[in-house]
């Protein structure tokens, strides 16, 4: 059977006296998670703005990345799949 879904995700992008902040947010239906980052501007090194969106930007979808594994290990936990069941074979199809 196909499974298909399509989860929206926004990104935020501030910057304030040298900083960079991010914050990015999915909403998958069920769940709203975000995630945050932050990239600060040497006073040594030349301002590029592009880079410190990048940089604040990779963070906060990295938070949410983690985030998003975090969920998912503790659905299969909520399945009563144990870890070194998991470790024996993968967790309801979805090794983590």
């Amino acid at each position: 059977m196909l499974h298909m879904v399509e989860w929206k995700v926004r990104l935020y992008l501030s910057e304030n006296e040298g900083t960079t902040k991010a914050r990015v947010v999915v909403n998958t239906g069920t769940t709203t998670l975000t995630g945050h980052g932050a990239a600060h501007c040497n006073p040594e090194d030349a301002d590029v703005p592009e880079i410190g969106d990048e940089l604040a930007a990779g963070r906060a979808m990295h938070d949410l990345g983690q985030q998003l594994v975090s969920t998912a290990e503790r659905d299969i936990k909520g399945l009563g799949v144990s870890a070194t069941e998991r470790g024996a074979r993968p967790a309801a199809g979805w090794p983590v």
